[in-house]
């Protein structure tokens, strides 16, 4: 019998009323949505049910939004008794793999994506970075190009390692806009511009990194109950310290996702299991291995659906 990994989404994901159908028929899931409102002290189910997509949308509240509402969708698998081999989450989604995993309560987990977000929003000037994403393009060529127009003083990097063919850029507007050039030049298939709100996973996160370290100081960090696998090095991580010093490093540092996933199937993982709004890592995980099953939980219905496929493959 194969392993089982719960893998959780990043920013981008969110829409409004996201969790709400399982807010409203599981009280487990409620009480999540709940929790959060009291730790921020606001409202943030209301932003989630019926909030605007731009306000949704915006990182301080995307952050703390998709993490509730992927562990509150968590609730149910759990109360099946579905229990993962390992956890991993892109990015943002990586805490709540941490909080799957036992490392940190959720309560805390909230207010520290919630505390992520507003770190990330300050550390480089509205309109002074972007990402991209470069489409066909060999992972080692890209860096290459990203090195060569960073020593040329545009800085710019790998952020996210998708999937094949699929790479993200981060850095300075002029950065990511010379190393586009160049990769278009040298047969990249296509170059898309993100709509983001700064230049995450690059160096220039690196003030917001020193900040949120104060943050995680104050939290309680538990070893994982689960292993975890670390978007910064792509390897299962346990210990409390090295989590810590992980999450730190995360803001600033690639999510080697791609590498992640080869890991947990390297591991005995063959169903991997997606919680959260949206079906963009179940698809860049059939891009990365055709041969896995994967499952995407993100209501009651699609929540059951999954328990009643993993009763019968797994009895």
């Amino acid at each position: 019998m194969g392993k089982i990994a719960f893998v959780f989404p990043g920013q981008g994901s969110q829409k409004v009323g996201m969790g709400q159908a399982i807010a409203e028929t599981n009280e487990s899931a409620k009480a999540i949505f709940d929790e959060a409102d009291k730790r921020l002290e606001q409202s943030l189910s209301a932003l989630i049910f019926e909030g605007s997509q731009e306000e949704l949308t915006k990182t301080t509240n995307a952050q703390p939004a998709l993490l509730t509402t992927a562990v509150a969708l968590l609730q149910g698998l759990q109360e099946a008794g579905i229990k993962p081999d390992y956890t991993a989450g892109h990015s943002l989604g990586e805490y709540t793999a941490l909080v799957a995993s036992g490392v940190m309560t959720f309560s805390d987990a909230v207010y520290a994506v919630r505390k992520r977000g507003e770190f990330m929003e300050e550390a480089v000037p509205n309109g002074e970075g972007t990402m991209a994403a470069i489409l066909g393009f060999d992972r080692e060529q890209l860096m290459e190009v990203t090195e060569s127009v960073t020593q040329a003083g545009n800085s710019v990097q790998l952020a996210n390692l998708n999937c094949p063919g699929q790479i993200v850029i981060s850095g300075t507007v002029q950065g990511v806009e010379n190393a586009s050039a160049l990769a278009k030049e040298q047969g990249a298939k296509r170059v898309l511009p993100l709509q983001v709100s700064g230049p995450f996973h690059s160096e220039l996160m690196k003030p917001a990194a020193e900040k949120f370290a104060t943050v995680l100081k104050d939290i309680e960090i538990k070893n994982a109950q689960i292993p975890v696998i670390a978007n910064v090095t792509a390897a299962p991580i346990e210990a409390r310290e090295d989590i810590e010093q992980k999450l730190i490093e995360q803001l600033y540092s690639p999510v080697l996702w791609e590498d992640s996933i080869e890991k947990m199937i390297e591991l005995g993982v063959d169903t991997f299991i997606e919680i959260g709004p949206g079906k963009v890592l179940s698809g860049l995980i059939r891009k990365i291995n055709r041969d896995v099953k994967t499952f995407s939980v993100q209501d009651p219905e699609s929540c059951q659906q999954t328990i009643d496929a993993l009763k019968e493959n797994y009895s």
